[in-house]
Order: C-alpha cells, then sequence, then structure tokens
C-alpha cells in the first residue's frame, strides 16, 4: 500500500508562526509534523509516500532530501492548489491500482497501522473506503459523523454550530482504487474532498475509531495544547 501525505496548505490560521515555516514542518515537542507521519509510515505497512507542496516547499524539500525518509518519499509540487480530490486524481498512477492511505500532514495522529489495514481488510463489502474517527473537544470546527449498527458513515456535518455530537472525521483514510473512477467522473481538476467526494459516499465509508491520539493542528490554541499533551 502506497501513502499520500498532503502538505500543501498555507497555514493561515497558525500565523505568524507559519510565515516562515509551512505548517508540516512546525514541531511538536522539538519533532516535525511530518516526522510524526513519517516515522509511522516508514516503519509499517506503506511501501511508498508521495507528499505533495505548494507553500515554502524548498524547506520541505531539503527536510525530505535530509532525512532518513528520502528513499521512500516521492514530492509532488502544485503550482495551483488542487485540493484532496484533486492531488489524489492528477497522481493516480503513482498509486498503481491499490488502495491509498491519505493523510493529512496538518493533523498529529497517533495509532497502529497495521490496525487501521485491518479494519479496512474486514469493512462491510459495500464499502469503498475507511476513515478516522476520533472524540474532538471543539465539534463545530470539525467534520461531525454519524454511525449506523455496522460503524459505517450514515450522516455527515461538516462544520456546523450545533452539530450532534462529538465523534469527528480525522480526515485520514484508506481509499479503493474505485474511487478515482468517481473523481475522473467529475470532469475538474480542483476538487475538494469533504464537500464533493464524501457526501456521495454516505453509506459506503466504513469507520476506524482512533482511541490514543488525534488533534488537528489548525489554530494556535490547538497547536498549545499538543505541545502541553507531548511535553
Amino acid at each position: 500500500m502506497r501513502a499520500l501525505l498532503l502538505a500543501a496548505g498555507l497555514g493561515t490560521r497558525l500565523r505568524p508562526l507559519t510565515q516562515t515555516i509551512p505548517k508540516c514542518l512546525v514541531p511538536i515537542n522539538g519533532k516535525p509534523l511530518m516526522a510524526y507521519w513519517l516515522d509511522m509510515f516508514c516503519m509499517e505497512e506503506i511501501s511508498r509516500v508521495m507528499v505533495n507542496l505548494h507553500y515554502l516547499s524548498e524547506q520541505v524539500s531539503e527536510y525530505i532530501a535530509n532525512s532518513p525518509y528520502r528513499e521512500w518519499v516521492t514530492t509532488v509540487y502544485e503550482e495551483t492548489l488542487l485540493g484532496t480530490g484533486g492531488t489524489l486524481l492528477k497522481n493516480r498512477d503513482f498509486f498503481d491500482k491499490e488502495p491509498v492511505f491519505m493523510a493529512h500532514g496538518d493533523n498529529l495522529s497517533i495509532f497502529d497501522i497495521k490496525d487501521f489495514v485491518k479494519a479496512h481488510g474486514s469493512r462491510p463489502e459495500h464499502c469503498e473506503m475507511t476513515m478516522m474517527t476520533f472524540e474532538t473537544d471543539t465539534p463545530e470546527s470539525c467534520g461531525i459523523v454519524e454511525l449506523d449498527r455496522e460503524d459505517v458513515v450514515c450522516g455527515f456535518h461538516e462544520k456546523t454550530a450545533n452539530p450532534p455530537g462529538n465523534l469527528a472525521n480525522g480526515a485520514v483514510y484508506i481509499i479503493e482504487p474505485s474511487v478515482f473512477d468517481f473523481l475522473e467522473g467529475l470532469k475538474k481538476e480542483t476538487i475538494d474532498f469533504s464537500t464533493e467526494v464524501l457526501p456521495h459516499y454516505i453509506g459506503r465509508i466504513n469507520t476506524f475509531h482512533n482511541h490514543q491520539y488525534h488533534r488537528d493542528i489548525g489554530t494556535m490554541e490547538s497547536y498549545l495544547t499538543a505541545q502541553r499533551d507531548f511535553s
């Protein structure tokens, strides 16, 4: 299985910290955020990793080139941001008709990849992807999911004022190759995964719950919380 680590974002909500450093390289307890992901990928079930670049891309390229992960990682530069679905579709050939492990590099997540892969392998037959879920302390800022008796997503509420619960989409997925056909059918380059893809697959998204640690490092408050958690 190959992975896509999304690392092209501007990190505007983390300014001024991200004025000089890309969001994926901000340090958590002295360790770049990206390194937490690459450590898991390169020691577990993942054979190759693609990282997309845009903002302060030279810093990310240099970090990877001088890291222990350089033999596993391929980078691709996006002159114009394509959205999560657009990036996935544009690099379809890299994944060689295999399931794709896709994660956002601006999340800090600790879990067992083998357990995640196992959950995907035992998903209900009609499901075409598996989504990581976690319990959030800020449900209004997340995509909140509702599950049926098989732990399949039956409802999705993207950043609403009064969501029905705190079970959130962690924006970490294992995606079957069949999803590429849907993306291609949209006939566009820029595709938002949360608003244009996930709603189409409601009822066909298996879930894996992260009981260990997951946090979106999207705001300075969340960043400081992660620093305290990992100090």
